[in-house]
């Protein structure tokens, strides 16, 4: 199962001259434009204020679900999904409920994407508990298989390590035949790779090409432990894609992203595909022959809707498309 090949994801909301009463349609052209260009899946962050590197927490930030929902009108193939959401923010019930919901008014196109949590600050900001590690993988655990039960229509039961339900039921059911596909982001070795082995229909990890070759290894062992083909679990990576037409424009555009996102060069080298046409093309082909299905792509401008059009064409051209592997 191939659930991306090309994903754009928006994790800021500033579009220099734009204001609040425009900003949903600053987000819509975006969203529209990389769709139309080849982009197959569309991601925006689950966070309550912005993070860093990507900017100063009080810039703009929209809630995840709810802007989802709202792009649904405005697109019509791309997957919809947060990439991701964080297992500490919602009830897990609620959750497969608020997935399933978004699968129906976007006509099964919604995407459960799901990780562990990490910003401690934010949950500090705003009430929730920021728990151990380990607490948050049970969570993590328990909330994959809650969504994915629920997901059936219910009446839904499970007792978890940390969560239950009873009865749960999910009607309407969604679209999606089985249920959204579920995501497990994070590249953890011990506990998050085992458990996108057992339970994700996909996992995205982070990395350059020998990094990534690495975690696959790692998530490919997992399966086995599970007994499951790893070919079941479509792979992505989230990166920064930086294009120009020259690679010294490209050069130049880059460090201006790891200047405005106080980035070390350390972990923009292995964060950001940068570079002319061909250039980021013989990167993007290395992380594929690395064993990815997919790359899901931050712009290093994502109010530039000429740069979101080329890149998409570029990538498809080259590359095809979800529904061409």
């Amino acid at each position: 199962m191939t659930l991306t090949r090309f994903g754009f994801n928006i994790p800021s909301f500033t579009y220099p001259g734009v204001d609040d009463s425009d900003m949903f349609s600053a987000v819509c052209a975006a969203a529209a434009t990389a769709e139309n260009s080849g982009f197959d899946s569309l991601w925006v962050m689950d966070h309550f204020h912005q993070i860093p590197p990507m900017g100063p927490d009080h810039e703009p930030m929209l809630e995840p679900y709810t802007l989802l929902a709202g792009l649904a009108p405005w697109t019509r193939t791309a997957r919809l999904g947060a990439l991701v959401t964080g297992v500490t923010y919602r009830n897990p019930a609620l959750l497969a409920k608020t997935v399933t919901t978004l699968d129906i008014v976007s006509g099964g196109r919604a995407v459960l994407g799901i990780g562990a949590a990490w910003y401690e600050a934010e949950h500090v900001a705003y009430g929730y508990e920021f728990l151990p590690v380990g607490e948050r993988m049970h969570r993590l655990e328990d909330t994959v298989q809650i969504c994915r039960a629920m997901f059936d229509g219910g009446p839904a039961t499970f007792e978890g390590k940390r969560h239950r339900i009873d009865g749960a039921l999910n009607r309407p059911r969604p679209l999606t035949p089985g249920g959204p596909p579920i995501l497990v982001g994070g590249g953890g070795e011990q506990r998050t790779l085992a458990i996108a082995a057992r339970y994700a229909d996909a996992c995205n990890i982070f990395g350059d090409p020998a990094g990534i070759r690495h975690k696959l290894d790692v998530l490919e062992a997992h399966c086995e432990r599970a007994g499951r083909d790893p070919a079941e679990i479509s792979k992505t990576r989230l990166g920064a894609l930086v294009m120009a037409d020259t690679a010294a424009d490209a050069a130049r555009l880059g460090a201006e992203m790891r200047s405005r996102r106080n980035m070390s060069m350390d972990k923009y080298l292995g964060y950001a595909i940068e570079g002319d046409r061909d250039g980021v093309c013989e990167q993007v082909a290395a992380l594929f022959d690395a064993g990815l299905d997919g790359l899901i792509f931050n712009m290093h401008d994502s109010t530039d809707l000429g740069a979101i059009a080329e890149a998409g064409m570029v990538l498809t051209d080259n590359f095809g498309t979800r529904t061409t592997q």
